[in-house]
């Protein structure tokens, strides 16, 4: 039998996960599949998908914290017939606080999130990829990833390897029909900042919607190119990241990322 063409997106049961959905519903030819450790919100999702453009949508239950689960899943899609063509590594948390303080046992576990598990994925879909000629892959980073992060060391650090990671990669696979695009939100309004515990913190003052971040990441996909800043206060932090000494620019992130006094 042949496989259908799939598109996956993780940590799709809220935040830019659940916003991108919708965009790409609206895709002929694939079936949506949404992945997350909570199913009953992309089941509602999957539900309104249906309802409003007839996608075809599966929802997978998958906690890619746990060590194995990027490979379950995808031989999951497998045993469906479904060969992933759009891969949206977008499930991710972060940890804020002095990284002496924190529970190792969780900041491995968001590293495992953060990184392996896209790692995992990402080599699990290539394959099938390259054999056709074509692909799309979006990775969700950070603007902390141009700097330092203060208060957000191991977080800043894991999405500093998601950005240095895809634009690697983009050149390794841009003869070969295959896109890879890095997204670089700022603060934006989701559980995010309340997980990591910055909810209070200056930088969760200037936030954006996930329905913003998500359309200028979709259009940037669409449009092939490597990376992009999403959000207009966020756009000039790469070009100051190669003007300023990076020891200014992690005092400058230390005051934004922490809580007021």
């Amino acid at each position: 039998m042949t496989q259908r063409l799939a598109t996956l997106i993780t940590g799709a049961s809220s935040g830019i996960g659940a916003a991108l959905a919708p965009l790409f519903a609206r895709e002929p030819g694939r079936v949506l599949v949404l992945a997350a450790r909570r199913t009953a919100p992309m089941e509602a999702l999957a539900r309104d998908l249906q309802t409003r453009f007839g996608a075809e949508t599966v929802v997978l239950q998958s906690d890619l914290e746990q060590p194995g689960a990027a490979g379950r899943l995808l031989a999951e899609i497998a045993a469906r017939d479904l060969s992933v063509d759009t891969l949206v590594n977008n499930a991710g948390y972060g940890l804020t606080g002095h990284f002496s303080s924190m529970d190792v046992t969780r900041v491995t576990g968001m590293m495992q999130l953060n990184m392996t598990a896209l790692i995992e994925l990402t080599h699990g879909v290539l394959p099938a990829m390259r054999a056709r000629g074509s692909g799309r892959i979006m990775n969700v980073a950070s603007i902390a990833a141009f700097q330092p992060c203060p208060n957000f060391a191991a977080y800043g650090a894991s999405k500093a390897f998601v950005l240095s990671f895809s634009e690697a990669l983009a050149i390794e696979l841009e003869k070969q029909g295959i896109t890879v695009t890095a997204v670089c939100p700022g603060s934006t309004a989701t559980g995010f900042h309340s997980v990591a515990g910055s909810d209070r913190s200056l930088v969760a003052r200037f936030m954006d919607t996930a329905e913003t971040v998500a359309n200028e990441a979709y259009k940037t996909l669409q449009a092939g190119e490597r990376v992009v800043v999403t959000g207009l206060v966020n756009k000039p932090l790469p070009l100051a990241s190669r003007l300023l000494p990076r020891s200014m620019l992690a005092r400058i992130t230390s005051r934004l990322m922490a809580p007021p006094h």
